[in-house]
């Protein structure tokens, strides 16, 4: 559906990307030429400098990338996906250089589990998932499959990992549940022969492989928390350790140095610096989430740390200190918001946090964490001085933006936790909706917060308001097929628009003389204030329901995103798409233009933040 519409419509330019997806086993890498990061994100391969963090995006993917490798030269860039039980996993063959796509390999099914590049570019190797189970030998440069073989002997479990040797594209490595093989490539006779590894008694589950740099041993990270040694010549067990201090959860990703120290990363978030085949930790790092990915910058002076928690951190090696470069939500994003006149800065919220954000940079400057909680709105109060936040434990809480701190909680506010939240711009009133279908209207004041009316036509959850102007009516979103236009002054209903649908979004004209809704059945709909008739009725989306709808404030043009993945630019008056911008990988839950008409920012089930050049001049 997203190739059709990108036919007939202009393309919207992609300006950047705020989110990785931290759970892909070593998918954070660093390029050769040490000035770029590489790491995927839903659908999208995003090539980052590291300096002044400009992005390139790699989009040809059907689904999200379940793994991605970097050859040793770093002439290609080879990503795998995973899809539905029953259809094929596409591995996605690129030229970095040209950021372009030069062949689709398709042979596994279900998932590609891992990815590895031989020394000399010569071949490419990849692992199937579960369902498939296969490991497949690629030639590069006919890209072409040169042969396969089942992982795992059928005795034992699932391979879950692969790697090849430094120095020779004749030896690979697969490791897994109960399995540790060496593969000798035998390319006259077009065929790939596995040796297993003896390792007597030990029985282990091998997470990641490391190969010495003159490929004399192999190290493996177990989910037992220890490292096994492996001589590769003669495939038997050398040394494991550490014996008494194992690693806490896990070993979750492996990397030797130069020195012949290792670096582990560990379940409960640990970075340890190890020497000696005892594999002591001498050095130590704590972070947060689960370290997935370590990647070497050059000799390893600097090196790169991922997270399960969708961190990037940089560390300096001889002092062992980290630094936060990039953050990001790992968990769906429930709204996006402007400060009132500005485009500097921008708040999200998701699960337990809301994040403000810098633009411009993609900098995280403050984050307010409500454990255990989900944050399903918010607002700026339009004098800057506080952010009004809608819970699901029915409270809204208000924190101040600098520095977080919170303000005031009105407690009970809905009793099915609060769904939708708005605010008056005389900074006096707060409207909030609930999961109930109540409308409410709350004393917006420090010290005092009082319950001024509660307005009860809604049979089910409120999904969005909109204020007027000139804060004496408001318009209300719900589930149950309502839009309602209330009077607050009398705090009485005005008018009813009725459809067959659950309503996920409403917005005033900036003149105020009309409203557009949209919703689960996949239409725009225009309709008058005055009477709530209706003017107009447009096909929103092909499929999947329309979620999020912003307005431009000159009102010539608004924005619609939803569950087809699309932003959607539209002509207010012809009530035609002007621009569509293809790039998400999950739902999109939200969309907002800035105030300053340069971007739009959209926000989707998957962590993602994109941002969007405006396509239409001032």
């Amino acid at each position: 559906m997203a190739e059709e519409t990108a036919e007939d419509v202009p393309l919207l330019e992609l300006e950047s990307i705020i989110g990785y997806n931290g759970d892909i086993p070593c998918g954070l890498i660093c390029h050769p030429d040490r000035d770029h990061l590489v790491y995927p994100l839903g659908c999208t391969v995003i090539i980052q400098n590291i300096s002044t963090h400009k992005q390139c995006f790699l989009q040809a993917h059907t689904n999200n990338v379940s793994c991605v490798a970097v050859s040793v030269s770093g002439k290609y860039i080879a990503s795998g996906q995973v899809t539905y039980m029953g259809f094929k996993a596409d591995i996605n063959l690129w030229d970095y250089a040209k950021k372009q796509l030069l062949a689709t390999l398709t042979i596994h099914k279900v998932k590609v589990q891992a990815l590895s590049f031989s020394p000399n570019d010569l071949y490419l190797l990849s692992l199937g998932g579960i369902d498939d189970g296969s490991v497949i030998l690629w030639n590069v440069a006919k890209r072409e499959a040169i042969c396969g073989s089942p992982a795992s002997p059928v005795r034992v479990g699932n391979t879950l990992t692969v790697a090849f040797c430094n120095k020779t594209d004749e030896v690979f490595m697969s490791g897994g549940e109960g399995t540790l093989r060496v593969w000798q490539v035998d390319i006259a006779n077009r065929k790939i022969r596995a040796t297993d590894c003896y390792t007597g008694q030990l029985k282990r589950i091998i997470s990641c492989l490391a190969v010495a740099e003159d490929d004399s041993y192999l190290y493996c990270g177990t989910t037992t928390g220890d490292i096994l040694s492996i001589n590769v010549k003669s495939k038997l067990l050398n040394a494991y350790g550490p014996e008494k201090e194992k690693f806490s959860q896990g070993i979750t990703a492996l990397a030797v140095l130069k020195t012949g120290d290792f670096l582990v990363g560990s379940g409960d978030g640990k970075v340890s610096l190890c020497k000696g085949t005892a594999f002591k930790a001498v050095k130590t790092v704590h972070l947060q989430g689960t370290v997935n990915s370590i990647a070497l910058r050059g000799q390893g002076h600097q090196f790169y740390v991922g997270t399960g928690l969708s961190q990037i951190h940089r560390f300096n090696y001889s002092e062992f200190k980290q630094e936060v470069i990039a953050t990001c939500h790992n968990e769906a994003i429930n709204d996006i918001v402007f400060p009132f006149g500005t485009s500097e800065l921008f708040a999200t919220c998701s699960k337990s946090d809301i994040r403000v954000w810098h633009n411009e940079s993609n900098k995280e400057l403050l984050r307010i964490t409500i454990p255990n909680m989900t944050c399903h709105a918010i607002a700026f109060m339009k004098d800057g001085r506080s952010i009004i936040s809608a819970w699901n434990d029915g409270k809204i809480r208000a924190f101040t933006p600098e520095t977080g701190r919170l303000m005031y909680v009105i407690e009970n506010a809905h009793s099915i936790g609060v769904t939708a939240i708005a605010v008056t711009s005389d900074c006096q009133r707060i409207i909030s909706g609930g999961g109930e279908g109540q409308v409410r209207v709350w004393e917006a004041a420090e010290k005092s917060h009082s319950l001024l009316a509660s307005m009860k036509e809604h049979k089910s959850t409120v999904s969005c308001i909109k204020v007027k102007k000139n804060n004496r009516e408001c318009v209300t979103a719900g589930a149950d097929g309502a839009c309602i236009i209330w009077d607050l002054v009398r705090y009485v209903r005005n008018q009813m628009i009725l459809a067959n649908t659950l309503f996920r979004c409403v917005c005033y004209h900036p003149e105020e003389y009309q409203i557009i809704t949209s919703g689960t059945d996949r239409k725009v709909g225009y309709w008058e204030v005055y009477d709530a008739s209706p003017i107009r009725e447009l096909e929103g989306s092909l499929s999947g329901a329309l979620n999020g709808m912003d307005i431009s404030p000159e009102g010539v043009h608004y924005v619609t995103g939803g569950d087809d993945k699309l932003v959607k630019v539209w002509d207010y008056n012809e009530g035609e798409v002007t621009h569509v911008g293809i790039g998400h990988s999950g739902n999109i839950n939200n969309i907002k233009i800035c105030p300053s008409l340069k971007c739009m920012i959209s926000v989707s089930s998957d962590g993602a933040i994109l941002r969007w050049k405006y396509p239409h001049e001032n």
